[in-house]
């Protein structure tokens, strides 16, 4: 959608419109904007962040061996497993009573061999359509700072101040 889309926005989180007071480059830049307003004692409960042009990232960490999926899953088997073993002997579930400490170790040796058997076999069962890890992300190219209607004045004349952030480059103007 186009930015001018959004200039005035129903439904807000008081219930009535938003009006978008900046538009910044970054994340930090906009978030830099509300800890602003926040400092002037602006109520921040009436703004929202909105990032426009959202886009996934997917950046590929390395390759997924057979043997690196196993690995990988039989890591969080053991994890798992030590934290039900540990829970297990913390409660005294298990008669005789075994120390936790030791139900823990049972656990993680079990979750390692469920959890890499069962990497192994996700793995295989994929038949070398992914053979490559990823860590997937969101990413925006601008983020827009909405206000309520209501406090829009108040708040683009705070961010118009000689030593405000300013409104980013696209709202040089005051909103109408």
């Amino acid at each position: 959608m186009e930015r001018s889309e959004y200039e005035h926005v129903e439904g807000g989180a008081g219930g009535a419109g938003q009006i978008a007071v900046g538009s910044y480059g970054g994340y930090a830049e906009a978030e830099r904007v509300v800890d602003y307003l926040s400092d002037r004692q602006f109520p921040v409960e009436r703004i929202a962040i909105v990032g426009q042009g959202l886009r996934s990232v997917e950046q590929v960490t390395g390759r997924l061996t057979m043997w690196s999926a196993a690995g990988r899953s039989a890591v969080s088997g053991a994890v798992l497993g030590a934290l039900f073993g540990w829970i297990f002997g913390l409660l005294g579930w298990v008669d005789p009573l075994i120390a936790g400490l030791l139900l823990a170790l049972y656990g993680a040796v079990f979750g390692a061999v469920v959890g890499g058997v069962a990497g192994l076999v996700a793995h295989a069962l994929t038949g070398g359509r992914r053979d490559f890890s990823s860590v997937g992300s969101l990413q925006a190219n601008s983020y827009d700072v909405f206000v309520e209607a209501a406090y829009a004045a108040e708040a683009i004349e705070l961010l118009e101040a000689a030593d405000a952030p300013g409104r980013g480059a696209d709202r040089a103007a005051p909103a109408d």
